[in-house]
């Protein structure tokens, strides 16, 4: 395949799914059977063809025969023709209408801004309900455009566009649920807040690589916009206020947010970003993709108070007050340190001398013998250890194993040690 020339779509159905490339079904689709005729493909006569057609990359610019893809394609529900060659929209536009059953169209990374969208093509796409148009650098007359034709359209991705602002609609289009429109360049929220005027259904929204720097409007003004909004990702935004994060409780059905890189949490350690977030946001059920156990907000909403709870009553977030009256005034929690203890003072006995003497537990019952070796005029072969605990019910322990570590024989300060030579 020589990808810097264009080939027409049904020019390379035939040979991706020809029977020497595709010889059995995967999946749901069709073996479909062309009889001989004059309107044939000359490529083959049978085609396996799946209902989720993947065509990406393949140097497409074309529809080609349309009949022939009306015969091969009549079962087809998804298509993906992202990176491709396709910079006419009228030659989209015939290979959908020969495709009555397509929902999910991807058209990512076609230089498609290249041609004007008119309505009578746009009415090609009316069956589709889930449109990418990533990195084509569609306008947002041509966006408006398709979604005027479109009436059943759930979901849009608009990545990649470059889009600076965004041109706000005189209808409203009630159908569309999601939609992604990362890394763009919609930095104020002036434009961003058109999107909920423009789609007040909208379950989802993803924003994240557009530096958001603030989100400006009241809280009642958030409710209005956005009333079924429940999922919302300001990865990467340059969101720095905490008051822009509380703002998001206002949305009467938010239940997850993302909020990874942004410029706010950077100075706070990972376990406090968590926390402190999940603290501010009551309603929020999963964070950053992970789920908000009962226990974990419970966890969270306590280390806020304790976070917060020296600084004055002016500085405190509004959110301590209510926390305040769920949990009460909490204590600071003690620091208990639970590393085990290193070192110990204990009482060397031998030829009835008694040295006090601070050993370290970290190491082996042969490295302490060498530490004695000088205290007790003896060879380390010639030396047998004995340790007794004060408060054991037992008698002294003979320390044999010489790679035993000395903490594992719980020895405290103010237990006894006993030197004894070996008898020959």
């Amino acid at each position: 395949m020589d990808p810097s020339c264009g080939r027409s779509f049904m020019q390379v159905l035939c040979e991706k799914y020809s029977p020497e490339n595709f010889p059995y079904r995967r999946g749901p689709g069709a073996a479909v059977h062309v009889p001989p005729g004059p309107q044939v493909s000359p490529m083959k006569d049978r085609l396996n063809l799946p209902s989720i057609l993947v065509l990406n990359s393949c140097g497409i610019n074309c529809a080609g025969d349309e009949s022939e893809i009306a015969a091969f394609c009549s079962h087809v529900s998804e298509l993906d023709l992202s990176h491709n060659k396709l910079d006419n929209w009228e030659e989209v536009s015939k290979i959908v209408s020969s495709v009555p059953q397509l929902q999910f169209l991807n058209l990512s990374s076609n230089p498609l801004h290249l041609s004007v969208l008119g309505r009578s093509c746009a009415r090609t796409f009316a069956r589709i309900r889930n449109l990418v148009l990533n990195n084509c650098k569609a306008s947002w007359e041509t966006v408006h455009t398709l979604l005027m034709e479109l009436p059943e359209l759930e979901e849009l991705f608009l990545c990649l566009n470059d889009y600076n602002t965004v041109l706000c609609s005189p209808v409203c289009y009630h159908s569309l649920k999601l939609l992604h429109i990362t890394d763009n360049n919609l930095q104020d929220w002036s434009e961003t807040r058109k999107l909920g005027t423009m789609f007040p259904c909208l379950d989802t929204l993803v924003l994240a690589n557009n530096n958001l720097s603030k989100i400006e409007d009241s809280e009642e003004s958030l409710a209005r916009l956005f009333p079924n909004l429940r999922s919302i990702s300001l990865h990467k935004a340059g969101l720095n206020s905490w008051r822009d994060i509380e703002k998001l409780n206002a949305l009467p059905k938010l239940e997850e947010v993302r909020l990874l890189g942004i410029p706010l949490v950077e100075p706070y350690n990972t376990e406090e970003r968590r926390k402190l977030v999940i603290a501010r946001l009551p309603s929020v059920s999963k964070l950053n993709g992970s789920v908000v156990t009962d226990g974990e907000r419970e966890d969270s909403e306590r280390f806020f108070l304790r976070y917060y709870m020296n600084l004055p009553k002016e500085d405190v977030p509004l959110r301590y007050q209510e926390l305040v009256t769920k949990y009460g005034n909490l204590e600071p929690l003690v620091e208990v340190d639970l590393r085990p203890q290193n070192k110990a003072n204990v009482d060397i006995h031998f030829e009835e001398k008694v040295e006090k003497m601070s050993i370290r537990l970290d190491q082996t019952v042969a490295e302490f013998k060498k530490q004695l070796k000088n205290l007790v005029q003896l060879s380390t072969n010639n030396m047998r250890l004995y340790y007794l605990d004060l408060e054991a019910p037992f008698g002294p322990e003979e320390m044999k194993l010489s790679t035993r570590f000395l903490h594992s024989y719980n020895v405290h300060d103010g237990d006894k040690i006993y030197v004894e030579p070996k008898i020959k």
